[in-house]
């Protein structure tokens, strides 16, 4: 499966339906983070919160971004306890990362224009939503190449060669120079 998507088609039919349903890990990869509300189980509540359910259920959640969330999504975060206290939560950032990705337990993924947003992924009114498109696939060659890319970039691979350190406030790994 290869499927195109556009505008609110990313929130109705991922974000909306595939994103709740992961079973072992979920990868998300953002250059921007905002507060994002979603419907779900008939009603809408901050994707913080499915992420804390899918923590609490034993998925484990790895979220890579590129800068400090807004003070939404800070607030809303410390109301959730398993992304605070689990190790199965990661959060790491890194200055620069461009790259929108999703990965559902290694079987589908999204990758596209779309930021982890209300305008980006979540449920805003179609004329305040961004104009965004991406690719839902479930390609196992390609699903491999992007989570050993999301691997190398998580592990801090790329630390040792950037030449942008000075501007990370949070480095993956520490250098030894």
């Amino acid at each position: 499966m290869h499927q195109l998507l556009l505008n609110r088609d990313i929130y109705t039919e991922f974000v909306q339906t595939d994103l709740p349903m992961a079973q072992r890990f979920l990868w998300i990869v953002t250059a921007d983070i905002k507060d994002l509300h979603v419907e779900h189980n008939n009603r809408f509540q901050p994707l913080l919160e499915v992420l804390s359910n899918l923590v609490e259920s034993g998925v484990a959640v790895r979220l890579i971004h590129a800068k400090e969330p807004g003070p939404r999504f800070r607030k809303d975060f410390d109301r959730f306890g398993p992304l605070i206290n689990s190790e199965l939560f990661e959060r790491i950032l890194c200055p620069r990362v461009h790259t929108k990705a999703i990965v559902i337990d290694g079987v589908k993924a999204f990758v596209g224009s779309a930021n982890l947003t209300g305008a980006g992924l979540g449920a805003k009114h179609a004329d305040r939503r961004n104009f965004e498109a991406g690719f839902v696939f479930d390609d196992e060659a390609h699903l491999n190449q992007l989570m050993h890319w999301i691997d190398e970039l998580y592990l801090g691979e790329h630390c040792h060669n950037c030449q942008r350190r000075e501007y990370c406030p949070d480095p993956i790994i520490e250098l030894y120079r």
